[in-house]
């Protein structure tokens, strides 16, 4: 029981490094082509950057698969990488961009924090000079912006365009209470 719940929980601790591993150097490297639908105005319900949630999907599927079949292990870490795309989809795709039918906007704490933080990273147009990789763990905003302003090299998105991004320094949007606009 001990090493089962151990599995677990430190699957889906772990799975906050594999994904700001992958954001960073998968979907903002190679893997743009599909991520770039993440960054632009949506037009649907879906967009191709879900393929790579499909794909962990799967993943875990595999392991929970070959942990019955006798890989007992496998199975609480393929339980671990469910549970934290959970939380990802419920806090990312409901949360920060909206994609559920509530919209909440959350206006303290470590909710607005990670709303923020997740705004700034949508503040680059492109995928070079972005900040706030992780979609769980948020350094302080102050931190992001320093970040943001020593990283960036490219065009930002004007403040106000269609998926309600930040302006060069990260201000008003991410300060406000009011909601941000995303497609």
């Amino acid at each position: 029981m001990t090493l089962t719940l151990l599995t677990f929980f430190g699957t889906l601790a772990a799975m906050e490094g594999v994904a700001w591993f992958a954001h960073k150097y998968i979907m903002h490297g190679f893997g743009w082509g599909w991520h770039r639908s993440h960054h632009e105005p949506r037009t649907g319900i879906f967009e191709k950057n879900d393929l790579y949630a499909a794909v962990f999907a799967v993943l875990a599927i595999i392991l929970i698969a070959l942990g019955n079949a006798g890989w007992y292990p496998l199975q609480w870490v393929g339980a671990g990488m469910t549970a934290y795309g959970v939380l990802y989809f419920v806090a990312h795709d409901g949360l920060v961009h909206r994609r559920w039918p509530f919209k909440v906007v959350p206006r303290k704490g470590y909710f607005k924090r990670l709303y923020q933080a997740h705004r700034l990273h949508h503040a680059v147009q492109g995928r070079e000079g972005c900040v706030s990789f992780g979609f769980l763990y948020v350094p302080t905003i102050e931190r992001l912006r320093r970040q943001l302003r020593a990283l960036h090299g490219g065009p930002l998105r004007a403040k106000g365009a269609a998926t309600g991004e930040l302006g060069a320094e990260g201000g008003d949007a991410a300060d406000s209470s009011a909601p941000a606009k995303t497609p």
